[in-house]
């Protein structure tokens, strides 16, 4: 029986304390005896043989956390069994399992020599000794070095070990990472409102044979911008998209440029908590997902009261609340001649009851439908906005 098999039989049979050492060998009671240093023939998953020593410490010591147990072998100068190999080797001599494909089949050169057998050839005994115990060191010195280099290496940092320091916050750094990067994209919008303001500007004084000291007001062919809502065609200067600024709806001016930008979807209340409560008067969007060389930005308010009467020849859409004290005060005649001059959305989650868009449904506005938990589907919906407005803008732009 080969020493793999009878530390196996033994630990089945829960005769582990009957394995005693004697010298340089291990004494299966009175059955069997094997060198300390003999090779097993269950190889590690680093590619070694264990040895019939480190095996038996290891089944004797399983119990023990795999830290405390290489830390008790190390004092007693063995190798470990590593943490992988532990459950199926164990698993395996405690009969848990039949067979094991770390288990190798070689001639055994180490096979054990029954008690109560005698040598063939009394004179070639210590011969065949001495000849058995220097392979035995050989293996064993090269299954030592090994298994105790890789029994003292231990990872010293890890990506979730380097965030565990003691003494230390990282919420600091979170906080003023996040307060630039808000600073960063305030600076670049106003940039970019203050340029496309002026560009749009501009192209207007070209379109009517203005100089720019005329458009600004300086000439004296200066031209104030009147209300002409009898006109369709859209104002001079940046358009405007009008949004509610009652929270009940899905779109309102926290959250409607993450939206038409990005193509993502996030809760009023949620984007409100980030930013502080503190609401813009007016914000720039452009349609960012674009393949367009010329993108036109819009400006968005949630303040119609607010706009001057030149104003709302630049409104080109509004997102509705579906209630009918929106438009209260517009200076406008009824819904028909607000959706003729101005092109409506209403957002809804594509899961809400019929009743929410039953009002909605009697104007001539384009509901839109988003899901409330798949973001991925919300650029789908966004883009379905920019190409009903863009279409919308042109053919007022040339009636």
């Amino acid at each position: 029986m080969d020493p793999l098999s009878a530390l196996r039989d033994f630990t089945m049979r829960g005769d582990l304390d009957k394995i005693v050492r004697v010298g340089d060998e291990f004494r299966f009671g009175s059955d069997y005896s094997f060198p300390c240093a003999a090779e097993t023939a269950y190889r590690s998953k680093q590619g070694n043989l264990y040895t019939l020593e480190t095996l038996l410490f290891f089944v004797t010591h399983h119990h023990l956390k795999h830290t405390d147990y290489i830390q008790s072998a190390r004092l007693h100068h063995l190798p470990t069994v590593t943490f992988i190999d532990r459950k199926p080797l164990l698993d395996y001599l405690q009969g848990k399992i039949s067979s094991s494909d770390a288990i190798q089949l070689f001639p055994s050169s180490s096979s054990a020599v029954p008690s109560d057998v005698a040598m063939p050839d009394a004179a070639a005994a210590p011969a065949f000794s001495a000849e058995l115990e220097g392979e035995a060191e050989e293996d064993a010195a090269a299954v030592d070095v090994m298994a105790l280099i890789r029994a003292v290496e231990r990872p010293l940092k890890d990506r979730e070990a380097i965030l565990e320091c003691k003494n230390r916050d990282f919420y600091s750094v979170l906080v003023t990472s996040t307060r630039r990067e808000e600073e960063r994209q305030r600076i670049e919008s106003q940039q970019r409102k203050d340029g496309l303001v002026a560009k749009s500007r501009l192209m207007g004084a070209e379109d009517r044979g203005l100089g720019f000291g005329e458009e600004l007001g300086f000439g004296d062919s200066a031209i104030k911008p009147k209300l002409n809502l009898k006109g369709s065609k859209i104002g001079e200067g940046v358009p405007i998209i009008l949004v509610p600024s009652a929270f009940q709806t899905l779109i309102t001016i926290y959250n409607v440029k993450e939206f038409l930008e990005d193509g993502v979807f996030i809760p009023t209340d949620v984007k409100a908590k980030q930013m502080k409560g503190l609401k813009p008067d007016c914000i720039t969007v452009q349609k960012k997902f674009s393949r367009d060389r010329v993108v036109t930005a819009y400006e968005v308010r949630d303040k119609p009261s607010a706009l001057k009467s030149e104003d709302w020849d630049r409104v080109v859409a509004v997102f509705v609340l579906g209630k009918e004290w929106q438009f209260k005060d517009w200076p406008f005649k009824d819904h028909v001649e607000i959706f003729n001059r101005i092109i409506g959305f209403f957002m809804r989650f594509e899961d809400d009851s019929v009743e929410s868009a039953k009002i909605v449904k009697q104007w001539n506005v384009k509901i839109i439908s988003i899901s409330k938990n798949k973001r991925h589907q919300d650029r789908a919906a966004a883009l379905e906005v920019w190409e009903k407005l863009e279409d919308f803008v042109r053919s007022r732009s040339h009636s």
